[in-house]
Order: structure tokens, then C-alpha cells, then sequence
């Protein structure tokens, strides 16, 4: 389309009514921030309840895990809606090093004293769900589970996490060749069986207690949305989550390819060799029930009605059995693009995994649903006129549920691509489950996704005067409206190692069924979203935001927040340090940091003078210039904790997995108790990284300035 023509259809498009919350767009010179509203208020009418119903619907009709055929069928239902919606489509495969759901019906679990009885690890079939008679559903397994078989004595380790299993050893309970029992809960289950095999124990049993969204929370299902005594948390044990385990140093390429894969021997990939496997606690409860040994510590007791115990004694065993073998499995990514008209080498990309343990309604589906229905609304903006200046890339990561498979396999073969040209990568792992919006986000992304929100009308408001950034300010302090991003998803290739900027965000609710064969369609449409409305919503927020990352004259970063939430995080890792008695000067931070605050400053007025004057000419280079901003802070030899992480201004937490850890390479020494000197020499390398990223904001706004 000419440009004449897309200004005329701007010109019509204005005419219609905006919002009455819009905002001045950060990024823009005045005329083209005009064609960007007419263009947002087309997309706000595009993502329907409709749409995001019919696609979640269809996404979640049969149980799909990585590498079956009902997943190969899911794919090529995405395959079709993003075709039809004008998205050109391109297909990424892998073969990856992993487990077989068929694994599922090679376990068993059984008391076998003082009662020979096997134990149920598969949801109750209830009238109400007509998903849970699904003739494909599986037991419920845990992927990269050790082989083994065993009968052995008990003991519980509440919730596995490491404090708990020195406790355990500060009581003198011995776990050397027992099956462990722990409740799912404060981190992640790999890293409940990473510390049960380091202390010796013979298998791992997992199994959420009610009193984490049982009963003690309110009904059970299906009378209620809560945990019932049959449902089981499925999941990965891989530690640590993050990609093929035997490429680690690049992507693993089907085999036949051109390239050559570099493939560890199996034997020699660090994974996990212990037994382990989930169970309900209605299956749980009959081994918990029969332990005779000391009384648990304080805040240990769950929720079920008898007195938990630290060992189950000589009387009682359990035989545990896992046989399952891994191989190379083919898994597909597939990326839909819109070609930007200017910069089609700089891309927005949206994501969500499409893969699940079973039905996967909230996860990861909810995420899916609502990139196909933005998806559709993007394809039908491109046909009216509005197709964006850089390109906009929404992807479906496979094998993301075994451990972060697909997409880190993606970000490691375009690492050069993404470095040079990723404006932004925004998550939508299970983004839809409630009414509640909330999210995670780079520095740099806080301040535009903030300011989406304040576009987008909150669902089930009584006007459209009321938005989501209302909704969200209503029950939140100034300085906590966004998180931090942490691990256990997609976005952890994108943003700790390939330094993309990155969010993740959407609308929740408490979802027990997680990783439930429970977790389908029935379920959601009673409990999750009844109305279908907030798919659309984050939809629309979503939407906003890419289409500005993608028209913006100059990038709309929010460049002040780099210094701001960096001062905090060295605030909190001061006290964190004081805490455990360690030397730590952050004043050797705070000129860096008051430099680059000033820089910053500096930026964001220059940048909205010279917009206020129209698009400056070199808004190529200045761009270009703030693509390398977060790469400011790869460390390219990686933290002490891990290769595969290299950002030093956030990782997930390596001791539970889920959490963000903040200027990790200065968390760690400080959780571990390093040697001062490992402090200090951590603390010049973030020195040098605030000083990198100084010169380049300052490098910024001297081409802002035309200088």
C-alpha cells in the first residue's frame, strides 16, 4: 500500500473515537504518533471472546504433551490460523534428548508393608468433566526421572527446598537410602530432587498437600475450582531448566542437517539419576498416615487430619519404580511473521509454548489462544493499512514443558539475529487464568507496558473509563506495579542469555489444577474466565505494546529505569549481605549509578525534544545504538552458577529455579558465603557493566542531538 493511501486511511481512522485514557506516546514524533492512535483503536476492536473461546477450545480437545502426535495436531492448527490470518509462517525443528510420555505407564507406586497396596496416580473421572474420562490421559509422571526400583523405608522433607533438607540433617534424620516424600511448593520439584539425591536418598515422591489449594482454601473439584484428593501435579525434573541437555553450547539441529551438533554422550550429561515421581494426596496421605517416627518442626505440618512425621520407620515401606528411557525426539517451533515495512530485520516477537502435560487450558493454551486471536487482529490491521514498520514475530515454542526445550534451542540458533535486530521478546506462558493483571518486565519495558495497560479498558468495568492500569494501580504501591522477571519459562533464553529485552504478563487467578489433567477446558470455562473477556484484554495490551516497539520513530525504552531499579537491587543486596555477616561496599555503585541516572535523564529529554520536531534523520543509528543497551550487561563467561546464564542483571534463583535473582553475580557470593575477595571482584565487574551501558545511553543522546 502507498503511502498516500495509508495516510488517507490514518486520516478516516482518526475520525474515530479514542480512548479517554490515551497517553502521549513516548518514542514518537507528533505525526506518526497520530497514525499509531488510528491504528490502536482499530486493534481494539479486533480480539473477541468469541475468537479466544474458539481457540482455546479447540487447542485443548485432547491431552498433548511434547513429542506425540496430538501435539504434531495442535501445531498444524496453528500452522492454519496464522496462514489464514496473512502471518507467513516458518517451521524450526530440534531433535531433542528426552523422555517419552509413554514413560507414564512404565511407573508404580506401592505401599508394601505393613499393607500391599499400589497407589493411584491418575485423576478420578467425574460427571461434571467430561475431559477426565479422556481415554489418552496418562498417570502422571515426572519428566527426566531416573531409572530405578526400589522398596525402602520413608521420611518426609516438607517442601524439598534446601533449607529444608538441612534441617532435616540438623536433626539428625538420616536419609541415606530412603524414598523421600515431599509436598510440592517454595521451589522448583528438580531442585527437590537435586538436593534429595546430594543427601542420599534411594527415590523422590512429590505430591501437593491440601493446605497449598486444597480444602483448607475452599471446595474441592469438581463441586469447587480448588485441589481434590485425585489431582496431580505433573512436571520436569531437568536441572536446570534451560534447554537440549546435550547440546549446552549450541542448538540442537535435527540430525541429518547441514551443520554439525556437537552432542554429549549421554553418560556424561549432568541429569538426573534419582527416581522420582508425583502422586495425589489421596495417595500420599496412606504413607503419611502410617509413619511412626519424631514429630515435625514447626510449620512443617500440612494439611491433612493426623500429625505428620519426620520418618515412617522399619514397619513401613514403599516400592518405588520409574523405567524411563530418553531419546532424540523431534519437536517444531513455529514462527508466524509480519514483515515490517521499513525494518523488517528488527523484530517484536510474542510467545507462548504450546505443548502441555495434558489438556493444558491455562497452561500454557490461555497464551496461545490469545496469541492466535492477536494474531488475527494484527493480520487484519496489515490488510487496512497498518501493517508495522518492524517486523512482528509471534511464536509456538514446543518442549517447553520438559524443561525450556524449544525456544532456548531457537534463541541459540539466532543468537547473532536476535542481538543485532530483537527490540523485545514478550512471554505468555499461561497468561490467562483470572481476572487479576499482573506482570514482569526488563527496566526498559516496564515504563511502555505500563503504559499500554493505561490504554486498554479493564474487563467487567462499569465504563470504559477504567483501565487495566487502574485496575492494576488500585491494589499495588508506585514502585511495585511490575516484578521482576525470573525463570521457569520461555522468556529465560531471550533475556539471561541473549540480552533481549523481555516481559511476561497477563491475567491470573488461582489456579490448583496446574499441571492437572484437570486443567482442560470444563475447568476454565467454570472457574478461570467464565465470560472469555481478559484473553482479548491481554490481547489488546499486548497488541499495543508490540505495534508501538514496532512504529516507534526512536525506541520507547524506558531508559531512567535502569538506574532507578538498580539502585534498589544494591540496596537489597547490601542488607542481604549484612545479614549473613559479609563485607559488602555498595559505594563503590552509587557514582556509577548516579552517572548513569543523570545520563538517563539526559536521554529521555533529548530523545522527546528532537521527537517533538518530527523523526530525526538518523533514527536508524540512535536505534541501533539502543538495541545494545541490555546487552550491557551479558557477561559472555557466565555467572559461577551457570554457562547458560550470562546476564548479570537478573537469573533465576539456582537454588529453587523459579525466583528472580537480581545482580546475580553478586547474589551468589553473598548466598554462599564466598570469600570477601569474591565480592569485590564481582563487584568491579558490575562497575564496568554500569559504565558500558552509561557510555552507550550517552552515545544516544549525542546521535539524538545530531551530534
Amino acid at each position: 500500500m502507498s503511502l498516500r493511501v495509508f495516510t488517507g486511511l490514518c486520516a478516516v481512522l482518526m475520525a474515530l473515537p479514542l480512548p479517554a485514557h490515551s497517553q502521549p506516546l513516548s518514542g514518537f514524533a507528533p505525526a506518526s504518533a497520530e497514525q499509531q492512535r488510528a491504528c490502536e483503536a482499530r486493534l481494539a476492536d479486533q480480539p473477541t471472546p468469541a475468537a479466544f473461546r474458539a481457540h482455546l477450545k479447540a487447542l485443548t480437545d485432547e491431552p498433548h504433551p511434547a513429542g506425540t502426535p496430538a501435539n504434531d495436531r495442535v501445531r498444524a492448527y496453528l500452522d492454519s490460523v496464522m496462514a489464514a490470518a496473512g502471518l507467513s509462517t516458518t517451521h524450526y525443528p530440534y531433535d531433542l534428548y528426552m523422555p517419552s510420555p509413554e514413560s507414564a505407564h512404565h511407573t508404580d507406586i506401592a505401599l508394601v508393608t505393613p499393607t500391599r497396596q499400589p497407589l493411584n496416580r491418575q485423576e478420578y473421572v467425574h460427571d461434571e468433566d467430561s475431559f477426565s474420562g479422556h481415554p489418552a490421559l496418562r498417570p502422571a509422571w515426572n519428566a527426566y526421572s531416573g531409572s530405578g526400583d526400589v522398596t525402602r523405608e520413608v521420611a518426609y522433607a516438607n517442601y524439598g527446598r534446601r533449607a529444608d533438607f538441612e534441617r532435616l540433617d540438623s536433626l539428625g534424620v538420616d536419609l541415606d537410602g530412603k524414598i523421600v516424600v515431599a509436598r510440592y511448593g517454595g521451589n522448583f520439584r528438580g531442585f527437590k530432587a537435586k538436593y534429595a539425591e546430594e543427601y542420599g536418598a534411594a527415590g523422590l515422591l512429590l505430591y501437593t498437600d491440601p493446605a497449598d489449594g486444597g480444602y483448607t482454601e475452599g471446595l474441592p473439584y469438581p463441586e469447587g475450582r480448588y485441589l481434590s484428593a485425585s489431582m496431580i501435579q505433573r512436571g520436569s525434573v531437568l536441572t536446570p531448566l534451560g534447554g537440549d541437555p546435550l547440546t549446552p553450547d549450541g542448538p540442537s539441529l535435527p540430525t541429518g542437517a547441514d551443520a554439525d551438533v556437537n552432542r554429549l554422550d549421554p553418560a556424561d550429561a549432568d541429569l538426573p539419576e534419582l527416581p522420582v515421581a508425583p502422586l495425589p494426596y489421596g495417595s500420599a496421605r496412606k504413607i503419611l498416615s502410617r509413619m511412626t517416627g519424631e514429630a515435625v518442626p514447626e510449620g512443617w505440618q500440612g494439611g491433612l487430619p493426623f500429625a505428620y512425621r519426620l520418618t515412617g520407620g522399619s514397619d513401613l515401606t514403599v516400592r518405588l519404580k520409574v523405567d524411563q528411557p530418553k531419546e532424540l525426539t523431534r519437536a517444531t517451533n513455529v514462527v508466524g511473521t509480519i514483515e515490517g515495512t521499513a525494518h523488517p530485520d528488527e523484530w517484536v516477537i510474542l510467545g507462548a509454548h504450546f505443548d502441555a502435560w495434558t489438556f493444558g487450558a491455562t497452561d500454557p493454551n490461555s497464551g496461545t489462544a490469545m496469541l492466535l486471536t492477536l494474531a488475527e487482529a494484527l493480520g487484519t490491521l496489515a490488510d487496512a493499512g497498518c501493517r508495522p514498520a518492524r517486523s512482528i514475530k509471534i511464536a509456538h515454542w514446543d518442549a517447553e514443558e520438559y524443561g525450556i526445550l524449544g525456544s532456548t534451542e531457537w534463541v541459540e540458533q539466532l543468537e547473532d539475529e536476535l542481538q543485532g535486530g530483537a527490540v523485545a521478546y514478550l512471554n505468555a506462558d499461561a497468561a490467562v487464568s483470572g481476572g487479576r493483571f499482573g506482570a514482569a518486565a526488563a527496566p526498559s519495558l516496564k515504563g511502555p507496558l505500563l503504559d499500554a495497560a493505561r490504554n486498554v479498558s479493564y474487563p467487567g468495568a462499569p465504563d470504559d473509563t477504567t483501565t487495566v492500569y487502574d485496575h492494576l494501580a488500585a491494589r499495588t504501591e508506585a514502585g511495585d506495579r511490575l516484578g521482576d522477571l525470573g525463570g521457569g519459562s520461555d522468556h529465560v533464553g531471550f533475556y539471561t542469555y541473549a540480552g533481549v529485552p523481555s516481559a511476561s504478563g497477563g491475567f491470573s487467578g488461582t489456579t490448583p489444577v496446574y499441571h492437572s489433567a484437570y486443567d482442560n477446558f470444563a475447568w476454565y470455562k467454570r472457574f478461570a474466565d467464565t465470560s472469555f473477556v481478559y484473553g482479548p484484554a491481554l490481547a489488546r495490551i499486548d497488541g499495543t505494546l508490540a505495534l508501538r516497539l514496532a512504529n516507534a520513530d526512536v525506541l520507547p525504552y524506558d531508559v531512567a529505569r535502569y538506574a532507578e531499579d538498580l539502585r534498589d537491587h544494591v540496596e537489597t543486596i547490601a542488607t542481604r549481605a549484612a545479614a549473613k555477616g559479609l563485607s559488602f561496599s555498595p559505594g563503590r555503585l552509587t557514582a556509577p549509578l548516579d552517572t548513569l541516572a543523570r545520563a538517563a535523564a539526559a536521554f529521555e529529554e533529548a530523545r522527546a525534544e528532537r521527537l517533538a520536531a518530527g523523526p530525526p534523520p538518523n533514527a536508524d543509528a540512535i536505534n541501533d545504538t539502543l538495541l545494545t543497551l541490555e546487552q550491557a550487561f551479558l557477561h559472555r563467561d557466565g555467572l559461577p552458577f551457570g554457562d547458560q546464564y550470562r546476564s548479570l542483571y537478573a537469573s533465576p534463583n539456582p537454588f529453587n529455579g523459579y525466583a528472580s535473582w537480581m545482580l546475580p553475580g553478586l547474589r551468589h557470593p553473598v548466598e554462599t558465603t564466598a570469600p570477601a575477595d569474591t565480592l569485590d571482584r564481582w563487584t568491579a565487574v558490575y562497575r564496568d557493566a554500569i559504565g558500558t551501558l552509561t557510555e552507550r545511553v550517552r552515545a544516544a543522546t549525542a546521535q539524538v542531538r545530531g551530534r
